[in-house]
């Protein structure tokens, strides 16, 4: 099932993720779910709060990133209760962008390498090192569970250049082609 993508001013976006057990609620469904909200939006990853879930939960398909004959270097894969373990190498530059702040790409620079321990969607531990395309995005989605979005991340000059059309996201009045809930303003 697809469900709305929640956009840039959404408290959940901000919040520190809580660690889930085996026994959370329809996780199975959930993680189905995210993965086809996540390839509807065209997507590359997506993270539980993203869909309104403050939970330590996110997914990452890179494989869609390469080309047919190199697409094993990508992964496809189910991060639970992720804890980055360290980051190594060099800062590299990349535009990134997020579901939750459609229309909105800037360069930031990320470690060439990230050591995470997690948990498969059957809850088995691993603790892997992950490199290139393959970390910059599994860090930009730990990022979402830690309560830090892309563009905090960025130069405050740029920022300050993205500020109308960042606004104009969290008054909904930037649509993208997928369903998305925006903030709502009391």
């Amino acid at each position: 099932m697809i469900l709305p993508v929640y956009g840039l001013g959404q408290a959940v976006l901000r919040k520190e993720a809580e660690r889930i057990s085996p026994d959370y609620p329809d996780l199975k469904e959930l993680i189905e779910s995210m993965w086809d909200t996540m390839y509807n939006a065209k997507g590359v990853g997506l993270a539980a709060p993203q869909i309104g879930r403050s939970i330590r939960l996110f997914l990452v398909d890179t494989e869609q990133t390469y080309a047919e004959d190199e697409m094993s270097k990508g992964i496809c894969q189910v991060f639970i209760n992720a804890e980055v373990l360290e980051t190594d190498g060099a800062p590299w530059s990349y535009e990134e962008g997020c579901l939750s702040i459609p229309e909105v790409r800037a360069k930031v620079d990320r470690p060439e390498s990230v050591l995470i321990r997690f948990q498969d969607e059957n809850f088995q531990e691993k603790t892997e090192r992950y490199d290139g395309i393959n970390a910059r995005v599994i860090l930009h989605e730990y990022d979402h569970i830690e309560g830090v979005l892309f563009t905090d991340l960025i130069s405050p000059l740029k920022r300050r250049m993205l500020k109308r059309k960042l606004n104009k996201i969290k008054s909904g009045s930037l649509r993208p082609d997928y369903p998305m809930k925006f903030f709502q303003p009391k």
